[in-house]
Formats: structure tokens, C-alpha cells, sequence
């Protein structure tokens, strides 16, 4: 049986009242976003707080969280104010669609774990199926939001699966978001592919210059 929290070093996590739990892909991602120099970041599609709070936890920044789901936002509220950055968190209980309307600053970096397995059956748990399928958040929502209030030189990450992440790599360059690296997360070291973790930016020559360095970096 799962617990009903996850301890880090300098912070726990509850998690009984949401329906995706802590997961090791998602932990890889929250310490592999870049948020050194960030001021204002963007956690969309919140969960328990996970990421919010790791990247809270490496950065200066002020961090705006959204979360639709009405158990996941007492979740995260909860897991905000029991932090030693409650200060620094901020939650949104709504869409991301209405948080547009509110008139949000620009991000220096934004970061989603959003639902996904676009092509996969649905779990009979509705929760779960929200927080793992696109739905309520369409691809195209968080390219549009990116468009509109990502900085000139911010960086725009996902975690996503391998199919879902081709996807959305076409969409984002049909939108002038470039794929600047990936990170490949497999099962085991000869085990499958799982996840995805994507930076996309939109400076195309520099998106290009470091996937060719990085490649280069990783076949030496």
C-alpha cells in the first residue's frame, strides 16, 4: 500500500487526496528543470504541489501554481503552507484557460506534467482519467498560454510520454516553439523508454546549436 506522504530532505509531500501520487519520472523532472536565475515560474496542472516545491526549493523565484481539480488544490494548498517557501507559492484553483483571463505575468520558465496517453484506454477511476488524459487540457492550450506569456528567452518544459511527446514537438514548431533538448527516461538501464522531458524555447538557432552540442556531448 502506497503512503499518504512522500518525504524529501526539506520537505513532505501529502498526497492521500489526489489521484496521481509521487512517481520517480516525475522527480527526475522537477530536479532536471533549469531555474537557477528564474524569477517567475509556472507549475501547470499542480497535483500535489511536487514540483512547485522542488523547484521552490532550488530557485529564488516566485511560483505560480493551477490546479482544476477541487482535491488536488486542498492538496497542494496544504503541501504550499507546510514548506519553508509558503511565502513564494502561490495557488490558482481554476483552468488554465481562466487563469489566461486574469491577466498573468510573464514566466521565465514554464513546467507541465499535463495529461496525456492521447491514444490510450481510459481508466474507469474519473479522477485518475484527468489527471492522465487530455480532457480538461489540450496540448494546443499550453502552447497557446506559452505564446502569450512565456519570455523571449524563457524556457517552456514538459514530461510526457514518448508518443505524446513527438506530438507535441510538431504542434510546438508549428507554433514557433523550438525542442531545445530532451531528456530520454527509460525503466532500467535496458529497459524501455517511458518519458519524455522536453525545454523548448523560442530562439530556434540556439535551440538547434545545443541539440546539435548535446548530441555530440552524448555520442563521444
Amino acid at each position: 500500500m502506497r503512503n499518504s506522504y512522500f518525504q524529501f530532505k526539506q520537505f513532505r509531500v501529502e498526497q492521500e487526496k489526489c489521484a496521481m501520487k509521487v512517481c520517480t519520472d516525475s522527480c527526475v523532472f522537477g530536479a532536471y528543470v533549469e531555474v537557477a536565475e528564474a524569477e517567475r515560474i509556472l507549475d501547470i496542472g499542480a497535483g500535489t504541489g511536487l514540483l512547485s516545491l522542488m523547484v521552490a526549493q532550488r530557485s529564488k523565484a516566485v511560483i505560480d501554481a493551477v490546479e482544476i481539480n477541487p482535491e488536488a488544490q486542498l492538496q497542494a494548498q496544504e503541501n504550499f503552507n507546510s514548506s519553508p517557501w509558503a511565502e513564494r507559492l502561490l495557488l490558482h484553483p481554476m483552468s488554465l484557460q481562466e487563469f489566461s483571463k486574469q491577466k498573468p505575468p510573464t514566466y521565465d520558465v514554464i513546467l507541465s506534467n499535463p495529461p496525456f496517453f492521447l491514444s490510450s484506454l481510459k481508466s474507469p477511476d474519473a479522477a485518475r482519467n484527468t489527471a492522465k488524459h487530455t480532457g480538461e487540457l489540450l496540448f494546443e492550450d499550453i502552447i497557446s498560454f506559452a505564446q502569450q506569456h512565456l519570455a523571449m528567452q524563457g524556457s517552456l518544459y514538459l514530461l510526457l510520454p514518448p508518443d505524446e511527446a513527438l506530438y507535441f514537438a510538431k504542434l510546438a514548431e508549428a507554433a514557433a516553439l523550438y525542442l531545445r533538448d530532451t531528456l530520454h527516461v527509460y525503466t532500467s538501464h535496458k529497459g524501455k523508454c517511458i518519458r519524455h522531458i522536453q525545454s523548448y524555447t523560442f530562439n530556434a538557432l540556439a535551440a538547434q546549436w545545443l541539440k546539435s552540442f548535446t548530441f555530440a556531448k552524448r555520442t563521444r
